[in-house]
């Protein structure tokens, strides 16, 4: 379980497309505290660490992706695909008595969605997105989503486009600030609405 609340940035410093997805990836954690079989979402993407390394500065290690995460994310389909130099947002697994300062993230990605438009609204930008037909109605005004795996609040819903803002901290300690019109986000909804479509539907 995640909160949604980004911990560090990642950096992909190999790829390889073999039999199964897998990379090894850089990042500023340190890893005595964090065992072999961990989990740490990327991009909202819940994968399991192994074969941690020392480094000159921070730490390694590799991750193997299933193809179903392949088809639920942007891992490969998109604009900016994981390839070597890519930065991704990072969050350890959630502890118990931690803080939680975001809200219920699993690391299930549920979809992609499209960023369509950015807009400056002071300090912050308003981002407009496109969302796949199946996955809109769980989507609410002052609702929990999770993009990339950052817990964010949605502003607006409009038929399939959703709206939600972000401000300079979130861009600063993110790769959001790199995001651009164009590009594919990791998508996962909240954890109730899931629960509630599956619940309505055994009524049915």
């Amino acid at each position: 379980m995640f909160t949604g609340l980004i911990t560090d940035i990642g950096t992909l410093v190999r790829v390889s497309r073999s039999k199964i997805f897998s990379a090894r990836i850089s990042c500023n954690y340190n890893f005595s505290e964090t065992s072999e079989g961990a989990s740490i979402c990327h991009d909202g993407v819940c994968l399991t660490i192994f074969n941690k390394r020392k480094e000159e500065e921070g730490f390694s290690y590799e991750v193997e992706v299933s193809n179903e995460t392949i088809s639920k994310s942007n891992i490969i389909e998109s604009n900016e695909p994981w390839k070597i130099g890519k930065k991704v947002n990072l969050e350890k697994s959630l502890k118990i008595g931690d803080e939680l300062g975001g809200h219920i993230v699993t690391g299930h990605v549920d979809g992609v969605v499209k960023l369509m438009k950015s807009k400056k609204i002071d300090e912050s930008h308003k981002l407009t997105f496109e969302c796949p037909e199946a996955l809109i109605k769980f989507i609410a005004v002052k609702g929990s989503i999770a993009l990339n795996g950052t817990s964010l609040t949605v502003n607006d819903v409009s038929k399939n486009l959703f709206t939600v803002n972000i401000i300079p901290h979130t861009k600063q300690v993110t790769t959001w600030k790199d995001c651009k019109t164009g590009d594919l986000f990791n998508l996962e909804i909240d954890l109730l609405a899931r629960y509630m479509d599956r619940l309505q539907a055994g009524r049915k």
